[in-house]
């Protein structure tokens, strides 16, 4: 994706610092924040909201750095594997699996989402809800939106930021999350939680930064409405590729686990694939012959979180660790 004019980023004692003319496409800030105060005001957010959210906000210019600075090279899934997938975290996901276990277990009952799957993207998300963000929503979005490089996207965002505050009658500064704004232990983006976000332990807020229930119910609601099937996996690690199955490989290919078994395909452990009846896709995210995954409708799911192959089985993967890997 184009970035359009660039930037040139100075780092002055550690901070980034970006000219201010380049910071916008156009425009004045002041004036933006006018057009966004119009926007809301129409939407039905009071007045005092607005006022405590966008009187005196200044642009951001860490976060148009961090916007546009792109990693150096992309990650294979090995390197990412290796990353995330770490001793520490699998050890503290199943502890918390356990110590969390009742909780887990009536969300699970409630959207059919498994317990491990939720605290492997818990754990992903935010390392369990120590890492959630320290960046001022309102002032990162506001920002993002200005800059315009994304601004339909930025400025939906911002609203749906600002109708929070109004309905959960937030202060502000309370609204912190990562520099693109995604926010709580969830890491759900404003649009997000306002469709997705549940109040599971009755106090009449949805609190995603401190309430567990609410953080895990949140999760559950959004990937059971994004078409979580209750019962199945994500999917699975398999051996090697025998050359005649690669041919069939992406996600735009479902076959059988039956015809996936004709190709020779094998578990991760050489055994037979389950006899079961579902569709399954093969996925080589570093190219045959292993790593190698067949993939369910569940894996679709998890992609629709975040649209990336490598995030989606990396949670696949730790839920199966935290689980130690339970069949379903």
């Amino acid at each position: 994706m184009g970035f359009g004019r660039r930037a040139f980023v100075l780092t002055v004692g550690g901070s980034l610092l970006v000219p201010w003319p380049l910071l916008a496409h156009g425009g004045d800030f002041t004036a933006f924040l006018a057009r966004i105060r119009a926007r809301a005001r129409a939407l039905g957010i009071r007045e005092t909201t607005l006022a405590r959210a966008l009187e005196g906000l200044r642009p951001l210019p860490r976060v148009v750095a961090l916007d546009r600075r792109q990693p150096e090279r992309r990650l294979t899934f090995g390197d990412y594997r290796r990353r995330v997938l770490s001793a520490e975290r699998i050890a503290t996901g199943r502890l918390l699996l356990r110590r969390h276990r009742r909780l887990l277990a009536r969300v699970e009952a409630r959207w059919g989402v498994p317990a491990a799957v939720l605290v492997a993207l818990w754990g992903i998300e935010s390392a369990y809800g120590r890492v959630t963000g320290d960046h001022p929503v309102i002032a990162a979005l506001a920002t993002l939106a200005f800059e315009g490089r994304r601004r339909a996207l930025f400025e939906r965002e911002l609203l749906a930021a600002l109708a929070i505050l109004d309905r959960e009658r937030l202060a502000p500064e309370r609204l912190r999350g990562s520099w693109a704004g995604a926010m709580g232990q969830p890491q759900f983006m404003p649009t997000t939680y306002r469709r997705y976000a549940v109040d599971f332990d009755g106090d009449g807020r949805r609190d995603i930064w401190h309430s567990l229930p609410d953080v895990f119910a949140s999760m559950a609601h959004y990937l059971r409405v994004a078409g979580w099937r209750p019962g199945w996996r994500w999917g699975r690690e398999v051996a090697p590729v025998p050359a005649a199955a690669v041919a069939h490989a992406g996600l735009g290919n479902r076959l059988p686990l039956r015809r996936w078994q004709r190709l020779g395909l094998r578990r991760i452990d050489g055994g037979p694939l389950p006899a079961a009846s579902i569709r399954a896709s093969l996925l080589l995210p570093d190219g045959p012959p292993a790593p190698a995954f067949l993939v369910y409708d569940n894996f679709r799911v998890l992609l629709r979180w975040n649209r990336s192959v490598h995030f989606a089985a990396t949670v696949g993967l730790l839920a199966d660790a935290i689980a130690r890997d339970r069949e379903v």
